[in-house]
């Protein structure tokens, strides 16, 4: 009997699960503790404290645009 493994809902990652995916996709490692620090700097989150992947980049180009 195999157990199937849990599927990723990128509507609705923990900061850890968008912190592995996060690192897993992009050239630079990215930590929970990064995730939250974007959180705390007004990083979008769902009702349930989850990330949607799409939001959550898109508000990091947005804040990438205002350091220039």
């Amino acid at each position: 009997m195999t157990t199937a493994s849990p599927q990723l809902n990128p509507m609705a990652l923990t900061i850890d699960q968008a912190a592995r995916v996060l690192s897993a996709a992009g050239p630079k490692p990215v930590t929970p503790e990064m995730v939250r620090d974007d959180i705390d700097d007004g990083a979008p989150t769902n009702a349930d404290g989850t990330l949607n992947v799409v939001h959550y980049a898109a508000w990091l180009i947005r804040e990438m645009g205002r350091a220039d």
